[in-house]
C-alpha cells in the first residue's frame, strides 16, 4: 500500500512511504535497509549509455497496539497542506495531508493517500510510533554491545 508519494523534481520520484502486510513482511524486508543502486541502458539515451540511479531503503516495523510508545502532543509539530496528485477539486479544496515533525528526534513522517485529514493524521501518528519504536531498539542494542566490549576474531594477530 502506498502511504507517501512525491514526484521528483524533473522526472522521476523523488519519494515513496510503502507498508508491505502479511505474514513475515518486516523479517523479509528489513534485509533490504540500505543504498540499492540500478544500472540500466537508458531508453532515452541515443548512444545506448549505461546509466546509473541510486535508491536509499529505510525499513521500519510496524508496531502493534500490544507495545505502548508514548508521544507527548507538546513533541510534535502537525503541518497540513494540500495533497499532490491527482484527485480532481477535491484535492485543491482542502489540506488532507499532514506532516509530523517529533520535535525531540527530528523524525518526520507524511501521509497524503486517504480523502480525510483525521485518516492521514492516524497513519502517520502510526508511522512515527514505528519510527520511534525502532530507535528505542536500536539505542538498547547500542548499550548492550558497549557493555559487550569489542569482540575480536578468532585468528593470528588476537591471541592475549
Amino acid at each position: 500500500v502506498i502511504c507517501d508519494f512525491v514526484d521528483g523534481d524533473v522526472v522521476g520520484i523523488k519519494s515513496v512511504t510503502l507498508k508491505f502486510q502479511g505474514n513475515f513482511a518486516y523479517g523479509y524486508a528489513k534485509a533490504e535497509k540500505g543504498v540499492h543502486r540500478l544500472v540500466r541502458i537508458s531508453p532515452f539515451d541515443s548512444n545506448a549509455k549505461r546509466h546509473t540511479s541510486f535508491a536509499s531503503v529505510d525499513v521500519t516495523p510496524e508496531i502493534t497496539d500490544d507495545i505502548q510508545i508514548d508521544i507527548k502532543p507538546d513533541d510534535v509539530r502537525v503541518d497540513t497542506f494540500r495533497s499532490s496528485g491527482a484527485g480532481g477539486q477535491h484535492v485543491n479544496k482542502t489540506d488532507s495531508a499532514v506532516r509530523l515533525t517529533h520535535l525531540p528526534t527530528g523524525i518526520v513522517v507524511s501521509c497524503q493517500t486517504q480523502r480525510s485529514q483525521v485518516q492521514n493524521k492516524e497513519a502517520c501518528y502510526q508511522m512515527l510510533r514505528s519510527k520511534l519504536y525502532e530507535l528505542e531498539v536500536l539505542e538498547r542494542e547500542k548499550a548492550l554491545n558497549d557493555l559487550k566490549g569489542e569482540k575480536k576474531e578468532n585468528a593470528w594477530g588476537s591471541q592475549i
